[in-house]
């Protein structure tokens, strides 16, 4: 079974996943295990108190993290799948020097989410029509890059309120 998602709805997607507070964390999550009881503030402390309250609370509005009893705030399996399509993007930004040799990784995600945005509006076009100029255009990156997107299409067919609106996250 084919899912199609519309240039909206993985625009929505990615207004949602690109978010720096959300990335944030997640992948501190990802990388460190829960964040304990009241501690969201020490751990994020590059984020402003609203950041952090508004990346909460989407994170928890869309089913990404939950309040595990002794251990704080922790990653569902979506929560821990999302973690999984970020590494992904950073590896392939990293390894394609994108957008620019030296990025900091949410940027590396959220320049890379947009990539893959764009691709899904031209997707019938020749396979790199659609990588920026002076950018990676092997078959290799295309290859690779493709695999990005399929990540995260699987992730928005197995979380398909992602492809919703996006709840505001600053």
């Amino acid at each position: 079974m084919t899912i199609r998602f519309t240039p909206t709805e993985v625009r929505n997607a990615v207004e949602l996943l690109a978010s720096h507070p959300l990335i944030r964390l997640v992948t501190e999550i990802d990388d460190n295990g829960a964040i304990p009881p009241r501690r969201v503030a020490n751990t994020l402390s590059d984020l402003s108190r609203h950041q952090q309250r508004s990346a909460t609370d989407a994170a928890r509005a869309y089913g990404l993290v939950r309040t595990a009893p002794g251990t704080g705030l922790d990653l569902t399996e979506p929560g821990s799948e999302l973690a999984d399509l970020y590494d992904a993007a950073a590896r392939w930004a990293r390894r394609h020097a994108y957008p620019r040799p030296v990025c900091e990784f949410s940027s590396r995600i959220r320049h890379v989410l947009d990539l893959v945005n764009q691709s899904s509006v031209v997707q019938d076009a020749e396979a790199s029509s659609w990588l920026p100029a002076a950018r990676p255009s092997s078959t290799e990156a295309v290859a690779e890059l493709s695999r990005v997107r399929a990540l995260l299409f699987q992730w928005l067919a197995d979380n398909p309120r992602a492809t919703q609106a996006p709840e505001p996250v600053a």
